[in-house]
């Protein structure tokens, strides 16, 4: 019997390139926890039920549980870790679930983060029966939901806000550009 051979992998993590030759069985989740130190990715339930362990795989939210660190090679990943756009200041929906109170206990709190993020991204003005849906992909057994539904809410308004700040930065960026 053969021995299971490393693969090499290679991927960008919240912008960082990292490469390391890992066994094809390792999952994405344990990658990131344990090779790379980004232990805001969460593992609770190891068959993707909980959404605790949600990355963004090229942006789109996945179970880090489900998925082998092979199948991320070539692939940009943003974790927990990243979501943030800087050390001193928190992402919107980070900054609204703080405001309205979205979590308690904290396990969940970075997988539900990951998921608003990019579903506010794709429908920037959700009803009360779309976030309930979304959210119905993650347990959370501290809150109720029912702040984590207003974290989601106040979260649209501030990336509403935030997106106008951005655009009116820009805008004077380029007219500053513009003069002789």
């Amino acid at each position: 019997m053969s021995a299971i051979r490393p693969v090499a992998v290679r991927v960008r993590v919240n912008g960082r390139e990292h490469t390391a030759e890992v066994s094809p069985r390792l999952l994405l989740s344990d990658f990131l926890r344990y090779r790379l130190g980004l232990t805001g990715t969460h593992v609770g339930c190891e068959h993707g039920v909980c959404g605790a362990c949600t990355v963004h795989l090229d942006g789109v939210p996945v179970r880090s549980c489900l998925l082998l660190a092979v199948q991320a090679d070539g692939a940009a990943l943003t974790t927990i870790e990243g979501l943030a756009p800087s050390s001193e200041r928190l992402h919107p929906v980070q900054e609204a679930f703080r405001l309205e109170h979205g979590l308690q206990c904290g396990f969940c709190t970075p997988g539900l983060l990951m998921t608003i993020a990019a579903f506010l991204r794709d429908c920037p003005r959700p009803s009360d029966e779309q976030i309930r849906r979304e959210l119905s992909g993650h347990l959370c057994r501290c809150t109720g939901y029912q702040n984590i539904v207003r974290a989601v809410i106040r979260a649209s308004a501030l990336l509403a806000e935030w997106s106008a700040a951005r655009a009116a930065g820009a805008a004077a960026a380029r007219a500053e550009e513009a003069r002789p």
